[in-house]
């Protein structure tokens, strides 16, 4: 080419993806591989109940589900959704306070790209890849984070949050993912309102990722935005793609809450809209599913039956992991992953495990031979020597050493089983430089 034309990268890996091309070189060489990077529920044998299916075949037989919607979405569905916020009570909005996007990695996108350059969201550490992404790359900068703390069953250091947004005036916005991914913390309902005070005496918005806003279980219960919101200008971000679940779909929304009531915050979501209208719109089948699936006698029913097998394999995971040396564990309470915490007194760059085969064992050691995150140095080796897929908690930016892994697998005998292999392998591979 006549000069160089990629702007270049931000040195940031999505690793929940990226570890897919490891996993799938290691397929070619023979192993067997157990997907617990990635939440598709779909993939890890979730049946799509018949029910579910009749209701998207009748609308498929309507032509309009192949055509344009409106570029901020399907109206019907769109007057569905805030009906029911308003049945609620605690904030009236208007069909016009929803944008349907293709997904929320592309509601995220268009988000913080809309952000000026110098004004920065803070959000919570460990987080989300794609806000933490988004958010650099539209700034050039590493992100503003506050902590959640493994030792306070992952609650938020409100301390450092309220301290941060105070010294840092070009903190605009705060992000909370209520339930947590990757931690799988629920937000009790008075550390949510602190936040929105927080964000109030600063004159701040907030952005609450409610992806899970239905996946809460073990008991504990939370509250979503509409809520508590108040006067507070504030974005809601929801999607289909793991309640239904529909990740194939990519469909997610915006529920924009006060416009209107700031102008600053009001040229914010204008400029997030007049992106949108680029692209004309978004997918208009799954939004045409939306209205009907929810109301659907079934889906409430749906919903129970894979909350209790959520909170079920939830209770393998830490009963297995919580004794077992060097590990903090938390029991995830909501959305479906759980983040284990490895001592990072414990992991250095000598320890292995055993591989068996020579092809694999080569060329994982030449994946490792350089310096790279210790849990990520684990991580390969687990995969390589048991075909588990775990994503390294370093990829959503902390310096805490771990993994990821889901509650998704159908079968609760096989989930223990790959629960205790993990457990064993930890041991193997921290007794290993010894």
């Amino acid at each position: 080419m006549r000069f160089e034309i990629s702007r270049g990268g931000s040195g940031l890996t999505y690793e929940i993806r990226n570890i897919v091309l490891i996993a799938n070189k290691l397929k070619e060489l023979g192993m067997e591989i157990v997907w617990e990077n990635i939440g598709d529920p779909v993939q890890k044998g979730e049946k799509i109940p018949a029910w579910m299916k009749e209701v998207l075949t009748e609308i498929i037989r309507d032509d309009l589900s192949f055509a344009y919607s409106p570029t901020k979405g399907v109206n019907e569905t769109r007057e569905f959704l805030a009906e029911r916020l308003n049945k609620r009570g605690k904030v009236q909005i208007t069909s016009e306070d929803i944008i349907f996007f293709n997904g929320l990695g592309d509601a995220i996108a268009r988000a913080y790209s809309s952000i000026q350059v110098d004004a920065r969201m803070i959000m919570p550490e460990p987080t989300y890849s794609t806000h933490f992404m988004a958010e650099v790359l539209h700034a050039s900068f590493p992100p503003n984070t506050y902590r959640m703390n493994p030792y306070n069953n992952w609650f938020p250091d409100m301390r450092e949050l309220e301290q941060k947004v105070k010294s840092h005036k070009a903190i605009v916005g705060i992000l909370v993912i209520n339930p947590d991914n990757p931690t799988g913390f629920v937000y009790p309902e008075e550390t949510l309102k602190q936040i929105i005070r927080i964000a109030k005496e600063n004159d701040l918005f907030v952005v609450f990722d409610e992806t899970y806003i239905n996946i809460v279980f073990n008991g504990k219960k939370t509250m979503p935005l509409s809520d508590i919101v108040g006067d507070l200008p504030a974005i809601s971000m929801k999607g289909i793609s793991k309640e239904l679940p529909w990740p194939g779909a990519r469909c997610g929304w915006m529920e924009i809450y006060n416009f209107g009531k700031d102008p600053a915050f009001d040229r914010f979501i204008n400029t997030i809209l007049h992106q949108k209208m680029s692209e004309v719109c978004s997918t208009t089948l799954p939004q045409l599913a939306i209205p009907k699936i929810m109301t659907h006698p079934e889906y409430t029913n749906y919903l129970d039956e894979r909350r209790s097998h959520y909170a079920r394999l939830s209770d393998i995971a830490y009963n297995i992991l919580k004794d077992v040396p060097y590990l903090m564990v938390n029991k995830s309470n909501g959305a479906f992953y759980m983040t284990v915490v490895m001592n990072e007194a414990a992991l250095n760059s000598r320890q292995k495990l055993h591989i068996k085969n020579k092809e694999i064992r080569e060329f994982v050691e030449n994946l490792t031979k350089e310096t790279i995150e210790h849990d990520k140095r684990f991580v390969y080796y687990l995969l390589a020597s048991t075909g588990i897929c775990v994503v390294p908690l370093t990829s959503f930016f902390t310096p805490l050493l771990g993994f990821r892994m889901t509650l998704l697998q159908k079968d609760a005998g096989e989930f223990e089983q790959t629960v205790r292999t993990i457990a064993e392998k930890i041991t193997e591979y921290i007794n290993s430089s010894k």
